[in-house]
């Protein structure tokens, strides 16, 4: 499936993506960069997003881009599950009877479009989700064919503007991440197609990679291109990229030994450090507190600590990870910044860090170093 030409329907939660946006990156929706990053991926066939458009000033720009706007409109209580039900719906009817369409994009952090991510695949449907990193669930960022995150559209944008000679608009305080993230990544990658006697080219590779990691993207570490992400590893003598019957080959440095120590901490690691700080500040919580101060108490209780060690751009995808885990509850206030509450299960112990440490020590991980068995028939 690879190889097919890709015919998309795009689904846009428009109530979701603007406030998500709004009260992470302090900047108005974009349709227009999501639509360019989605028609760089295949051909967009169809245009559907779901919002309240009586109180919306965006409906000029949609009517521009030709999307169909659905009227979304809440119960008394405020309880918007129906209309999130009406996309998933709609969705599933134009899979069943648009043959042609392949591949949908959904546009959402919803955790609750998880059934209809699983539904669409086992239709054999490829499905992207696009959303920021720092407000999309991490569910959906692991289970789809690929996250696009919304942080990349802009940086991207930004630099056909920067060329172009226009004008261009910050796109947040992100930091790329040191290159010895991605090692462990395209060790299982290389290690896949090697065993499927697979010569790793550059195009190949990346796509087995996003098949162990949909949320891989090269832009967070800093370059706009997948080659020039490579060619990074290459100038550091960590990976070499060779030519073979005209195409470029990629191949492990004995260097990557070297790097162990850098690659040996997960997202889920840095969990323990914010619970306990949490922990000790219930009584904040309770009235509801930004990202930043969270930050400082963090940086106050271990001053050494840095998010990009564990394989965070920026704080606030740490405690997106850390409201699927049950630590802590985000609302967005009148101004639209997201304030955070004590979580469900902050004050339970964590159910991972003990089994995964055992697991580590023994050698005994699971299937973490297997290509998933979708890998093996998209091609």
């Amino acid at each position: 499936m690879l190889d097919e030409k890709l015919k998309f329907a795009v689904f846009i939660d428009y109530d979701n993506i603007e406030i998500g946006v709004k009260s992470t990156l302090r900047r108005g929706f974009d349709v227009q960069c999501v639509l360019d990053g989605i028609k760089e991926r295949g051909e967009v066939v169809a245009k559907v997003a779901y919002g309240n458009w009586r109180q919306s000033s965006e409906t000029r720009a949609f009517t521009e881009h030709g999307i169909q706007m659905v009227q979304r409109d809440t119960t008394p209580r405020g309880d918007k599950n129906g209309a999130d039900i009406n996309l998933a719906l709609d969705a599933l009817e134009m899979a069943f009877t648009r043959d042609h369409i392949n591949a949908f994009a959904i546009v959402s952090g919803d955790s609750d479009f998880m059934a209809l991510v699983n539904k669409l695949k086992q239709y054999n449907k490829r499905v992207y989700i696009v959303g920021g990193k720092a407000f999309t669930s991490t569910i959906l960022q692991r289970n789809c064919h690929e996250f696009v995150s919304y942080e990349s559209l802009l940086d991207q944008g930004s630099s056909r503007l920067r060329r172009s000679g226009g004008a261009t608009q910050r796109t947040g305080r992100r930091r790329s991440l040191p290159l010895a993230k991605a090692i462990p990544l395209i060790d299982r990658a290389l290690n896949a197609l090697e065993t499927r006697g697979v010569q790793p080219q550059l195009g190949l590779l990346k796509s087995t990679m996003l098949q162990l990691d949909s949320a891989f993207t090269e832009n967070d570490y800093g370059t706009s291109s997948f080659s020039s992400f490579i060619e990074k590893l290459v100038a550091k003598d960590i990976l070499a990229l060779t030519t073979v019957d005209g195409h470029l080959v990629i191949d492990r440095k004995s260097k990557t030994e070297d790097l162990e120590e850098e690659t040996s901490l997960d997202p889920e690691d840095a969990l323990p450090v914010l619970q306990k700080v949490l922990e000790g500040n219930v009584n904040l919580l309770e009235m509801g507190i930004p990202e930043r101060e969270i930050h400082a108490l963090v940086r106050a209780a271990d001053t050494s600590f840095d998010e990009t060690a564990y394989g965070f751009s920026e704080f606030a995808e740490l405690l997106n990870l850390a409201q699927d885990k049950g630590l802590v509850r985000a609302e967005a206030d009148s101004d639209h910044h997201l304030r955070f509450y004590q979580g469900d299960e902050l004050l339970s112990p964590l159910p991972r860090s003990e089994s995964r440490v055992e697991d580590s020590k023994t050698g005994n991980g699971s299937s973490d170093n297997e290509l998933p068995a979708s890998a093996a028939t998209d091609e």
